[in-house]
């Protein structure tokens, strides 16, 4: 017994050491109910935080001590709700929360203003806050699969935003404001209710407009769909 004991202390140091000098912590599948205090305890040195499919039902308040954290991922878990001080992350570029049971977003997810890719599908969110707009770095927004009536008008802010996915929803309506969107590669709005807005066809053509001119330039663009327009169904 002491000899396994002393086997799965110096393992566990090992493992904690290899974290610290890499940055990477990648706990998929380990039937986590909670986020490790090991990990926790790690605090400015992780980058990388991956626990997709584990069992967590809550993030700890103790989490915003990852002040260096880049990419926090969090797919297929019970999450259902966000801590408050999520905002203090301000080195957070990438937070995947897909197929959790998350009903809303607070409003301090608009402090994580280095955020460039958001992915919060197959959730329960009913609405977006405002504060979204405040995301100016955002490329990448994925809201696919939740109960969205709308968009927020404030998503017209989010300058750098290229992709915005968000079939299957209840949205009836684009905000006008989404039409300030020049970098808009990929609008995906499958199995919703949406009507064209006045100006959306316009807004439409030149956008595609530009990014046809940008493959005839045989510039390289990677974002899937983006000659499938909108999709109004």
């Amino acid at each position: 017994m002491g000899c396994c004991s002393s086997k799965e202390v110096n393992g566990a140091a090992s493992r904690t050491s290899r974290w610290r000098s890499t940055g990477i912590v990648g706990l998929r599948d380990s039937k986590l109910k909670t986020i490790p205090n090991d990990v926790l305890d790690l605090e400015r040195a992780v980058r990388t935080l991956d626990l997709t499919h584990n069992k967590i039902v809550d993030i700890p308040l103790e989490i915003s001590k990852l002040v260096n954290v880049q990419r926090l991922i969090l797919a297929d878990n019970l999450i259902q709700n966000l801590p408050l001080n999520l905002g203090r992350l301000q080195s957070l570029k990438i937070l995947v929360l897909d197929g959790n049971r998350i009903t809303a977003m607070p409003d301090e997810l608009g402090l994580l203003i280095r955020l460039e890719r958001l992915s919060i599908s197959g959730n329960l969110l009913s609405c977006l806050p405002e504060t979204i707009g405040s995301l100016r770095s955002l490329q990448l927004l994925n809201v696919s699969n939740n109960k969205l009536k709308f968009l927020p008008e404030s998503i017209g802010s989010c300058f750098s935003l290229e992709e915005l996915q968000a079939d299957g929803n209840s949205i009836d309506a684009l905000p006008l404001s989404i039409c300030s969107l020049i970098h808009l590669k990929s609008l995906s709005l499958n199995h919703n209710n949406v009507n064209q807005m006045e100006g959306f066809q316009e807004f439409e053509s030149r956008r595609k407009k530009k990014f046809d001119k940008q493959i005839d330039a045989n510039v390289m663009i990677n974002s899937a769909g983006l000659d499938e327009g909108l999709d109004l169904r």
